[in-house]
């Protein structure tokens, strides 16, 4: 592979795994409508990595309290302290705790349901049909009162729903942060908690994805150079695509990415 592809691959990876359009739909599109071939096993695990290196870099702040709360939090309640008050007292273990409970259903679905949902992979009109979906869940938004997103805390059923919304994400063409985050939306939270969850909820699910794809058995070798501009590039692109996605969201308009994930849909369903 080289230089130039490796780059591209890792810009196309760190818009689209943040941007709420889909980057498993786009990898079905390019797959047919530009010959393009998924890449190395080994080439693809250093684009997560990249994207899942961005998330830790922009979010630090939050995992670095959420690390320093979480220990005493678990060691309060193996003695019986209470637990609703350690939520009060300790915001960061309460979001950890979230993302563990979020992060249940979602391994749920990708153990029972994962081959299943790749499997729609074989299938550009049925990824158009979950790009239409996706639009649909960001035009929803629109329906939203821009009084209603008022909750600082996220609590279990939110929790629970937004890591369902995460594992049905599995189905290409369904995006895994717009689908996360309007969820989060409908149960109230605040815009910026919303995106804040979807994305801290999302670093156990990108390094449970690395960890399948390197337990695979055929995987090959890459070339150190074209794998780090690879990792490089899906780090950088997905660092701005967080940035200006974040600033999207706080504004209410997150509907203006419904648009494109529409038009492609359509245009892939009538394949």
């Amino acid at each position: 592979m080289d230089f130039s592809s490796s780059i591209l691959l890792g810009i196309i990876q760190g818009l689209t795994e943040f941007l709420p359009i889909s980057s498993s739909g786009h990898l079905v599109l390019f797959q047919n409508l530009l010959g393009y071939r998924e890449p190395a096993l080994l080439f693809d695990v250093g684009l997560h990595l990249g994207t899942l290196t961005a998330v830790c870099l922009y979010f630090r702040t939050d995992l670095k309290n959420m690390m320093k709360e979480t220990w005493p939090f678990f060691s309060h309640l193996s003695h019986g302290r209470k637990a609703l008050k350690d939520f009060a007292e300790n915001p960061y273990a309460a979001l950890t705790l979230w993302v563990v409970i979020g992060t249940l259903p979602t391994a749920l679905i990708g153990i029972l349901f994962r081959i299943p949902l790749e499997n729609l992979f074989a299938s550009v009109n049925a990824v158009g049909v979950m790009l239409l979906c996706t639009g649909a869940i960001l035009a929803a938004v629109i329906f939203i009162p821009d009084n209603y997103n008022r909750r600082t805390t996220i609590g279990i059923l939110a929790a629970l729903a937004v890591g369902i919304a995460q594992g049905i994400a599995i189905a290409p063409g369904i995006s895994r942060s717009g689908a996360t985050i309007v969820c989060g939306m409908f149960f109230g939270l605040r815009r910026d908690l919303a995106a804040r969850f979807s994305f801290l909820l999302s670093v156990p699910a990108i390094f449970g994805a690395m960890v399948v794809q390197l337990s695979a058995l055929d995987a090959s070798p890459v070339g150190l150079a074209p794998w780090s501009f690879g990792f490089l590039s899906s780090l950088l692109v997905g660092l701005l695509a967080l940035r200006i996605l974040m600033h999207v969201v706080q504004k209410g308009k997150l509907f203006y990415f419904a648009p494109y994930c529409g038009a492609l849909g359509l245009f892939m369903v009538c394949w």
